[in-house]
């Protein structure tokens, strides 16, 4: 039994990959408008998790997860 994947849960997922994800990326997996998708991040950013912003080589904004576990 396989438990249902929440909106933070997604971007969770999305931060953790090696690659990252773009704000781009996170809006389209959750639906959400960009300002939520910020709010999402914040609220995993106050679980513990270190989420690193960095730009790749085409100047967007990749999110990642700094370290695998919250603090």
């Amino acid at each position: 039994m396989s438990m249902k994947m929440t909106k933070s849960g997604t971007i969770l997922k999305f931060v953790s990959r090696q690659s990252g994800a773009t704000l781009a990326q996170l809006v389209k997996a959750t639906g959400w408008k960009a300002p939520s998708v910020h709010a999402g991040l914040t609220g995993l950013r106050k679980q513990g998790h270190e989420i690193a912003r960095n730009r790749n080589g085409k100047g967007i904004t990749v999110y990642s997860i700094a370290d695998g576990e919250p603090k």
